[in-house]
């Protein structure tokens, strides 16, 4: 492991803590988690923290399937770490350590719970949509005010994302979320485990391929931003970054996100411990303290992805708590679907055309 590591947070490296300083080793998404929170936990505990980030769920999981990562507390998405979970890749939750865990709504457990029967081993980080990310302004320039920019028809019909070409499309690096939205669009089950369904979501794929001008899971923030792509396929919190982002530098453009009006998906990223984690004890203190409804809801107001956290929600900004790309209605949850694991020849069948997708063969 390298001995200096950039905080995600920080513009100098931090050293590692000395041999005998209580530790604890992060890996993340980017861009998700609030400036203040590593140091309010370190201040906290005293156990001094390294954050390290990814911006692909594969990158991951190869780090965990290989073994001896390194790492205490990983965030993987919930269908991943479903498999991983049957893999016994984690250690279950000792919850007599997790106090917070009252704070969870079960109602959004119930959901978790698809990917981890009985709530073992997993606790929710965050959890969004998967959808349509537009700068509005240069789309409604090129394809019109009257186009519906709340319908998947947007992304899977030729005829209107090759006029953004000229303007940047950009997709999410993400296998299993663009096969689910497509399956969907396609009025097959988002988890099909028929080959032959994922075989015709690729045909819908490859028509749209050559307008494709980027697959980014992370950088698409700063892209929608400075105006290097006007489109985006997209997770909800990430666009509305980018549209705060647009509005703090007072660009002459709008950034929006869509949930498209059928239906999306819906994910939950959470905090797991592997079994060969070094620091289990620190691990705990950390899912603990994140679970803090003000610590859930500082992390919520800043990168914009709602928390399965119930008692943090008298804690956020009522522009955020009321904002429904952020927290969709109770009629579009009920569009909304679960990405839940897959079988294993599922998933390799859906990694495969994936790499026959973006190759363009």
């Amino acid at each position: 492991m390298p001995q200096v590591l950039i905080c995600v947070w920080c513009a100098t490296p931090l050293a590692l803590a000395g041999p005998n300083e209580p530790r604890l080793n992060l890996y993340n998404w980017s861009d998700y988690i609030a400036k203040d929170t590593v140091a309010g936990f370190e201040k906290q505990t005293g156990i001094k923290a390294r954050y390290d980030v990814y911006d692909s769920a594969d990158t991951l999981q190869a780090k965990l399937l290989t073994g001896r990562s390194g790492y205490d507390v990983v965030t993987p998405p919930s269908n991943y770490a479903g498999r991983l979970r049957t893999a016994d890749i984690f250690e279950p939750l000792d919850q007599s350590k997790l106090p917070n865990l009252k704070n969870l709504d079960p109602q959004l457990m119930e959901i978790v719970a698809g990917a981890d029967p009985g709530n073992r081993y997993f606790v929710p980080w965050a959890y969004g949509t998967t959808g349509l990310g537009y700068n509005v302004t240069k789309v409604r320039q090129v394809l019109g005010e009257d186009v519906p920019l709340d319908s998947w028809d947007i992304l899977f019909k030729p005829e209107y994302v090759s006029k953004l070409k000229s303007c940047g499309v950009s997709m999410l690096d993400a296998p299993d979320q663009l096969f689910a939205a497509a399956l969907h669009y396609l009025g097959k089950a988002p988890d099909s485990t028929n080959p032959e369904d994922y075989r015709a979501a690729l045909k819908v794929l490859k028509q749209i391929r050559p307008y494709i001008t980027q697959f980014n899971s992370s950088g698409y923030i700063n892209d929608l931003v400075g105006g290097d792509i006007c489109f985006a396929f997209g997770w909800s919190g990430d666009v509305v970054i980018a549209g705060r982002r647009a509005r703090e530098a007072k660009k002459e453009y709008q950034i929006q996100y869509f949930i498209p009006r059928s239906g999306a998906p819906i994910w939950f990223d959470v905090m797991a411990i592997p079994k060969d984690a070094p620091h289990k004890e620190a691990a705990l203190q950390w899912i603990n303290y994140i679970e803090t409804p003000q610590v859930h809801a500082a992390m919520t107001n800043q990168v914009y992805y709602p928390s399965a956290n119930l008692a943090a929600k008298k804690y956020l900004d009522p522009l955020v708590a009321n904002d429904p790309a952020i927290y969709p209605s109770p009629e579009m949850i009920k569009k909304l679907f679960l990405l839940k694991p897959l079988p294993p020849e599922t998933a390799r069948l859906m990694t495969r055309l994936w790499t026959e997708f973006k190759t363009g063969f």
